[in-house]
């Protein structure tokens, strides 16, 4: 398979996408106000990052046997929820009524690591508990166990990678977490959760500001690298391809 022979190469476009993608959103919003800092915060929500990833996840997905149409990214990408009415996912794969694929793509930039990497852990395990209560109560019927996925590209930065305090007011923090960068942090939420089967497939990307726009990226953990990520989404679409 073409995509996946080229992964690497695929995934260093998608970085590269990021950067730029963000870069120039942030341009454009500071010659818009004038203001350095208003224009940053705007590539924060600023949309269209990640669509690099998306767009090399489609890319996977049709080489497993599935056709574009059934891969939803722009539109049409919400689910009923069980503690809410409905989430809207970045993609979903849905072939003849059944929910095959759902997918989170996350990006998370400096300055503020600290209070971001709750939310980010907040909503990780948010989502996938709420999806998981909706299957078990049927709302996707008749589909089988859905692949849910998760990817967060994380700035690679001095405030991510420097070791973290914790706040220990009663109780004791378990022992990974003592003296931890947020990006190890990142590295421990993403294999917990992987383990614990509330996602079926977690990566974590670093890269710069100054690196990534050339494309460069670092994974910390192969276990939640993108080929591990790729591969398992990939085994799961091909396995239902050839059901059908």
């Amino acid at each position: 398979m073409k995509v996946m022979k080229e992964l690497d190469e695929q995934v260093r476009r998608a970085v590269r996408h990021f950067w730029t993608t963000r870069g120039r959103q942030a341009k454009n919003q500071g010659a818009k106000t004038g203001q350095k800092d208003q224009g940053d915060r705007s590539a924060v929500t600023g949309g269209a990052q990640m669509d690099g990833f998306v767009r090399l996840t489609k890319d996977i997905l049709i080489e497993a046997g599935l056709s574009e149409s059934v891969v939803f990214s722009k539109g049409q990408v919400d689910l009923p929820g069980y503690f809410r009415p409905e989430k809207r996912w970045d993609l979903l794969v849905v072939v003849d009524g059944q929910l095959l694929a759902s997918i989170e793509f996350k990006s998370h930039v400096g300055p503020s690591f600290g209070n971001n990497f709750n939310n980010r852990a907040e909503e990780s395990l948010g989502n996938a508990t709420d999806l998981w209560a909706a299957y078990r109560e049927g709302a996707f019927q008749p589909s089988q166990r859905p692949w849910l996925g998760y990817l967060m590209l994380l700035e690679d930065a001095p405030g991510s990678c420097r070791p973290v305090g914790v706040q220990e007011s009663h109780f004791k923090v378990f022992d990974e977490f003592r003296d931890s960068s947020y990006a190890k942090r990142y590295e421990i939420l993403l294999t917990k959760l992987l383990r614990e089967r509330l996602y079926d497939g977690a990566c974590l990307l670093l890269s710069s500001r100054h690196d990534g726009s050339r494309g460069f990226y670092v994974e910390p953990n192969e276990e939640i690298g993108f080929k591990a990520f790729a591969t398992s989404l990939l085994a799961r679409a091909i396995a239902f391809a050839q059901a059908r």
